[in-house]
């Protein structure tokens, strides 16, 4: 893996999102998304995202994924790491899932690390795969596993970030990776 470069920093204070319409391009082979304190305005809800193709709108391309996470209760009350198809799309238009059940209070956040493969190819669908911490509305630590791919053999250049209901606060900042 080369060495990450900083390319922009988004900071959201009570966003609706978070739209990253430039900067993704063929300059680097992989672009590496962290994010910080995403916190929710509204509890109980998932953090997502999804792109657009090059000349596209809408964020709503093609995506198969799956999705899969460890929990542990703060009670410890119960705990698992199990595979969860209510949150993964078969081919499906959605916004991505990459934390769920996130709360309101300021001690109920996530941070995570979103990487997209190679988003200028024309030849092949673009993977990503992302991994993410939250503590949840529910008194529950989640580690929560995503990957999929974006079946389109298209250039992908702008990404979107948003809460599924509600708006959120946090840092999102974008990397390029040779």
């Amino acid at each position: 893996m080369g060495i990450p470069t900083l390319i922009s920093t988004h900071t959201a204070s009570d966003s609706s999102s978070v739209d990253i319409t430039s900067g993704i391009d063929s300059t680097y082979d992989e672009y590496m998304f962290v994010f910080t304190d995403i916190n929710a305005a509204t509890s109980a809800t998932d953090f997502s995202f999804q792109v657009n193709a090059a000349g596209a709108s809408g964020f709503n391309e093609t995506v198969t994924s799956t999705y899969f996470r460890a929990y542990q209760t703060e009670a410890d009350s119960s705990a698992g790491l199990g595979y969860n198809g209510d949150e993964d799309q078969a081919q499906g238009t959605a916004f991505q899932h990459l934390s769920i059940q996130m709360g309101a209070e300021s001690d109920e956040c996530a941070a995570g690390i979103l990487h997209l493969f190679n988003p200028s190819n024309t030849t092949y669908v673009t993977h990503w795969y992302a991994r993410f911490n939250n503590y949840g509305q529910d008194n529950t630590s989640r580690d929560v596993f995503t990957a999929g791919y974006f079946n389109l053999t298209a250039a992908i250049d702008e990404i979107s970030f948003k809460m599924i209901s509600g708006n959120f606060d946090g840092v999102i900042q974008m990397y390029g990776i040779l």
